[in-house]
């Protein structure tokens, strides 16, 4: 590793600017962090910890990416750290099969089908509108904030970072029955809250 006076530090033939990160990232980072794990002062923190981690890291850049995604990417498997711990102290403390049963009111117990009053209504988010895009990606936000933190870290990995269902239970340590429990079951609570929150 060198650095070079005018340009930052030299790694694996490849210049960084650790001076310009904040400057350049940091807004994009902490809309990543937040939007993940829906805690302002966590995502700042993990933000911090990004930089840091990037710094002691600076060696092992090689250029194969951009600085944005090299951070992006550090940041990346904090959230899951956040995740794995949430995920087990949810584990700890709840039940899921209590978590089930209190959500047995969207379904008929018999047949399976949504009961008439939680039954899914067309939430109008194709309108172009981008101050009601705006508003609505805020209630989404604030539905997310209301999940359990298990099944927040399982939707959020499935369904914004789109990884793997294997991936998923591997890294919270869940079934993969348990799995589909849950992102089933977020995903009800979230449309539950949006249609009551949005329409």
């Amino acid at each position: 590793m060198q650095r070079d006076q005018n340009k930052g530090i030299i790694a694996g033939g490849n210049t960084l600017d650790p001076h310009s990160w904040v400057n350049k990232y940091a807004d994009y980072l902490y809309t990543y962090a937040v939007t993940r794990i829906n805690d302002e002062e966590q995502a700042r923190d993990l933000v911090q910890e990004t930089f840091l981690a990037a710094l002691e890291k600076v060696d092992t850049f090689e250029g194969r990416s951009t600085e944005r995604t090299w951070l992006t990417a550090i940041l990346k498997f904090k959230v899951i750290d956040v995740y794995r711990k949430n995920s087990s102290a949810f584990a700890k403390r709840a039940n899921l099969s209590d978590a089930e049963r209190e959500h047995q009111d969207f379904f008929d117990a018999i047949d399976g089908h949504w009961n008439d009053q939680h039954r899914p209504r067309e939430l109008g988010i194709e309108r172009p509108d981008a101050l009601e895009n705006k508003e609505f990606q805020r209630i989404l936000q604030l539905c997310m904030k209301k999940l359990p933190v298990l099944w927040l870290s399982v939707f959020t990995m499935k369904h914004m970072d789109d990884e793997s269902t294997e991936t998923i239970c591997n890294t919270l340590k869940v079934s993969a029955s348990n799995f589909w429990v849950i992102i089933h079951r977020a995903k009800v609570n979230l449309r539950a809250c949006l249609q009551k929150n949005w329409i």
